[in-house]
């Protein structure tokens, strides 16, 4: 049995994975559950994680999967509940030309599109190295969709880490919060959350060894948001 604190964390993780693709920091934990330092969050993260709920998984820094949910939160009785973390596929087959429209399956085939980086800025990316396959909720609704492999760390506190391929819908607006690719003086290709600062753009990292890098709107554009998270072991 789950106390109130408890089943509200396992319910904003829940809401969060569900819609971008990866678990919150602990910050936005504390300040979801109106909770005033960290440790709080720490102890009800392991009671989840006591209970079955979650999974921390190991040398992975604040990573999350939701094992499974109780009934009240929709999981079945005696059931597991699937993770959006998946094992990555890399098939032998071409890569399609281009990112692909999203088809109401199963599941489905995004090209990867090279790297990008959670950390300092790479060139932006311009080719297609193979595709991966991924669930059909992952990249539901409306317009294209690739992948990226993520090289860094300075998104590892919001669930993503180095080696990650992260599952990208291609748009060219974003609000505040949103975790996007961002491509710099039509050049150099980051993922970082994204904020407006007045008449300046803010490319925040999640994690306090990279400082925040605030630049003229007009450098930068956004060519894509998070939608999802690829993980092989």
């Amino acid at each position: 049995m789950l106390t109130k604190k408890q089943l509200d964390l396992l319910a904003f993780i829940h809401k969060r994975v569900q819609r971008d693709g990866v678990p919150p920091s602990f910050d936005e934990m504390k300040m979801a559950l109106d909770l005033r330092s960290k440790s709080g969050i720490h102890r009800l993260i392991t009671a989840l994680e006591e209970r079955g709920f979650i999974r921390r998984l190991a040398h992975r820094a604040r990573a999350i999967e939701i094992v499974k949910l109780p009934e009240s939160l929709g999981g079945a009785p005696n059931s597991g509940f699937v993770p959006r973390v998946i094992e990555g596929d890399r098939p032998d087959a071409p890569p399609p030309p281009a990112a692909m429209p999203v088809a109401n399956t199963d599941s489905a085939k995004v090209p990867v599109m090279g790297q990008i980086a959670a950390g300092v800025p790479i060139e932006a990316i311009n080719h297609m190295t193979h595709s991966v396959t991924v669930p059909g909720g992952m990249i539901a609704g409306s317009g294209d969709h690739y992948a990226l492999e993520v090289k860094g760390d300075s998104m590892i506190n919001a669930g993503i880490n180095d080696g990650d391929v992260v599952v990208i819908r291609e748009t060219s607006v974003a609000s505040d919060g949103d975790i996007v690719v961002a491509l710099v003086d039509d050049s150099e290709a980051t993922l970082k959350t994204f904020r407006r600062k007045g008449a300046s753009i803010a490319l925040e990292a999640a994690n306090p060894v990279y400082e925040t890098r605030v630049l003229p709107s007009d450098q930068v554009k956004v060519q894509g948001l998070l939608v999802g998270l690829i993980r092989t072991y």
